[in-house]
Order: C-alpha cells, then sequence, then structure tokens
C-alpha cells in the first residue's frame, strides 16, 4: 500500500496551457479524482504512481476545486491537506507544496484516510469585526487595580488654607458682619435722634394729619367749619335739591350739659376736648338742623375702638342716645327742644379725633313721638312722619357736608357720603 503522501499528478501533456495564455507559476498540480482512493477499492501499487511532471508543467487555466465539490472523473485532483507527522519539505522537490486551506463548516476527511481534518482558525474578516480596547490604557476601566483617591478642604482651615480653630467662623466673614451690625444700629439711631430733634414722633403723614385735625377748632375760621349756606344736590326726598341756611353758631365749649346722660357715657372714653355746633334752616324756614363736632382727646387706636363699637352694638340708631339741639333765640330754632327731635345721625370718625353729630326738627315746635335714626329715614318706601318730611334727609345730608369740610382743611381725601 502506497504512502498516504504519495498523489498522483496529470500528465505534462494534460497540463499545458493553451497557446496564448500567460504562464503560470510552478507549484503542483491538485491530484486528479482518479487517484483518490475509494472506499472499498484496493489501493493501487506503488509503481504505478505517475513520475514527477517536468518543471515546464502548468496548471490548466481553469481554477483548481478543492474539497468534496471535485466532479468524479475529470479535473484535477485536489491534494490533501498536510497532516501532523507530514515529512518536511526536501531541497529535492521540484514543486512547491500549497498552503494549508481551512476546512468547510461541514467535517471534511482528508485524501486516503477516514480521520477528520483539522480545522483553521479563521480570524474575522470585514469592517465591523470589533476590537476589544486595552483596559490599561482606559482611565475608566471596571478592573482598574488603582485605588481611587479624592481630596477634601482638611478641617481647620479656611478657604485660604489659612489654619482657624474648628468649629470657629471664619475671621473675613464675622469682621464684615460686625461692620454691617455697627453701621445699621448707626443709622437707626441716627434716624431716631433726628426724628426727635424735629419734635416728630417718628410716625407717617397719616399721624401728622390725625394730630393736625384735633387743633382745628382754634385754628380754622368757624365759617369753613361752619359754612353759611350749604348746598344740598339731590340730597332731598326723591333726589330733590337742598340749600340749608346757618342761623347760629354756639359759643365754642366744653361736653357740659351738651348729651344726654347716656350718650354722655358712651362718649366719655374718648374725652371732650372741645364742642362746636351751630344751627341750619331749609329754604322754607320749616325743619331745623343742628350740627355738631365734637374734638375729642383720644388717639387713632381709641377713635377705632369706639367707632367698632357704635357699628357693631348699634349706637346710633338707638332714641335714648339722641343729640340734643342747640335752639338759638330771637331764630327760627328757639323752640327747638329735646321733644321736638325727630331724627339724628352719630359718625365716630377714625382718621381724626371728631366725632360728627345731627339732629333735625319742625321749626314750629310740635313734638314728635316716634323719632327715627336718619339712616332708615331716608330708605326708600319709609312712611313715618320724619321721613315723609325729609327730616332724615335734613340731617344725614347736613352731617356729610360739615365732616367734608373738615377734611377738605385737614387735607385729607373727602370721603363721598351717600
Amino acid at each position: 500500500m502506497p504512502p498516504p503522501s504519495a498523489v498522483a499528478l496529470p500528465s505534462s501533456a494534460a497540463a499545458r496551457p493553451p497557446s496564448g495564455a500567460a504562464p503560470l507559476p510552478d507549484v503542483a498540480a491538485p491530484p486528479s479524482s482518479a487517484s483518490v482512493p475509494q472506499s472499498g477499492a484496493a489501493a493501487p501499487p506503488s509503481s504505478a504512481a505517475a513520475p514527477p511532471p517536468s518543471p515546464s508543467a502548468r496548471f490548466p487555466d481553469a481554477a483548481p476545486t478543492v474539497g468534496r465539490g471535485a466532479p468524479r472523473g475529470g479535473g484535477a485532483a485536489q491534494a490533501p491537506s498536510r497532516r501532523p507527522g507530514a515529512p518536511a519539505q526536501t531541497p529535492t522537490e521540484t514543486t512547491a507544496r500549497l498552503r494549508p486551506i481551512p476546512a468547510a463548516p461541514e467535517a471534511e476527511t482528508a485524501a486516503g484516510t477516514d480521520v477528520p481534518a483539522p480545522r483553521a482558525a479563521v480570524p474575522p474578516s470585514g469592517p465591523a469585526a470589533p476590537r476589544t480596547p486595552d483596559p490599561a490604557l482606559s482611565w475608566s476601566t471596571p478592573h482598574d487595580p488603582r485605588p481611587l483617591i479624592s481630596f477634601g478642604e482638611p478641617e481647620g482651615y479656611d478657604g485660604l488654607a489659612r489654619p482657624r480653630p474648628l468649629g470657629g467662623r471664619p475671621r473675613p466673614q464675622a469682621v464684615a458682619a460686625a461692620v454691617c451690625l455697627v453701621l445699621g444700629v448707626g443709622l437707626l439711631t441716627g434716624a431716631v435722634t433726628g426724628s426727635w430733634l424735629a419734635g416728630d414722633s417718628g410716625d407717617d403723614g397719616a399721624r401728622s394729619a390725625y394730630t393736625e385735625a384735633g387743633d382745628l377748632w382754634h385754628s380754622v375760621p368757624v365759617d369753613q367749619l361752619f359754612p353759611p349756606t350749604l348746598l344740598g344736590k339731590g340730597a332731598g326726598p326723591g333726589g330733590a335739591d337742598r340749600t340749608w341756611t346757618r342761623v347760629a353758631v354756639a359759643p365754642d365749649g366744653d361736653c357740659a350739659g351738651a348729651f344726654d346722660r347716656l350718650l354722655a357715657k358712651a362718649l366719655d372714653p374718648v374725652g371732650c376736648s372741645r364742642l362746636l355746633r351751630a344751627t341750619y334752616t331749609d329754604a322754607t324756614q320749616s325743619y331745623v338742623t343742628t350740627v355738631g363736632l365734637l374734638f375729642t382727646k383720644a388717639d387713632a387706636a381709641a377713635m377705632t375702638a369706639l367707632a367698632d363699637r357704635f357699628e357693631k352694638q348699634g349706637l346710633g340708631r338707638r332714641e335714648d342716645l339722641m343729640p340734643l339741639p342747640y335752639a338759638a333765640k330771637d331764630t327760627v330754632a328757639e323752640g327747638f327742644g329735646a321733644p321736638q327731635r325727630a331724627s339724628w345721625t352719630v359718625s365716630v370718625l377714625t382718621d381724626a379725633p371728631v366725632v360728627v353729630y345731627a339732629v333735625s326738627g319742625w321749626a314750629d315746635g310740635r313734638t314728635v313721638d316716634e323719632p327715627e335714626p336718619a339712616e332708615e329715614a331716608i330708605e326708600s318706601g319709609a312712611a313715618s312722619a320724619p321721613a315723609q318730611a325729609g327730616l332724615g334727609h335734613d340731617a344725614k345730608g347736613l352731617a356729610d357736608r360739615v365732616e367734608r369740610a373738615l377734611r377738605k382743611n385737614i387735607g385729607t381725601p373727602t370721603e363721598h357720603p351717600s
């Protein structure tokens, strides 16, 4: 039996290239399929092997076939893969041995034996083959053997690396805080001192207006507080115009005997600095009305408390808290006394230490059995005698206009009463 390395080569006549073809390099031609031993057939004797081709032998024009795809009976024979242990190439060989071709995915057998041919490792081909970076050249390798070191600000030093006591405050911040504190105290002290030297209490302009209003009783002429004539456009019943003329002005004084006992007790918390009164009559001289300005001694807080009490308890609507009229002799109001009071109103101001009130009645001296507050007498549909005569409108209209004159003199915004 011939050795495994012995293969049959085609004759020189069969391997000659056609006329005009370029010569190919001298390489060994693959064995013919006829020389590959078949399963179950006896191997030919060693003397049947063809002699080596001459140096001028060439491959045919067709590409050699390898593996099991080579046709049987024709074409060139495939050279078997070199198995481990094959003899090395000698200088006397006239043909070059072919390099090993990687095996196909399917299992192949070496020529002349049933032993599978060894598979060669095929390196990945193509531009998409991934490349694994070297972990030693990466700063973020997950298996970096180098330790992680972080540096923090050491305790006991400030931002400029200057030593300081632990837990203490940096000196620049402490100095800045002390300077700000000193400046703030100095500014506050200067403001208070300046206010004290100027004779001001340090309050805003509203406080100055409030104090000024308390001195109007002796600093403003009477004709400005109680004008000789007052016009009431639309102030009468049904929106009729009214005109009131002053007939008498009472001397200014204290509040002794100026109010009934219950009303004087209700006004006692704010005190009495000065009381001013004047009496008016309408154009027909059928009705008379007394208007009063009570200047109190109270501050804004006390006046606000009194106004809230009058509003919540309805003291301005109580019949036993009606103000008394001023009956001047030798005028149409000479017979205007307590029994002739028909309608009234009381208003406690909060932006000035003043209580404004008014009380009205008939000029002929008739008495009134059921007086009615002005707020009720001016309502639509009121059927009482004071309401039908318009006495509620007289009391309310005169009180509102005297209050406007007061506010005009103290420079505060004028309210627009109904």
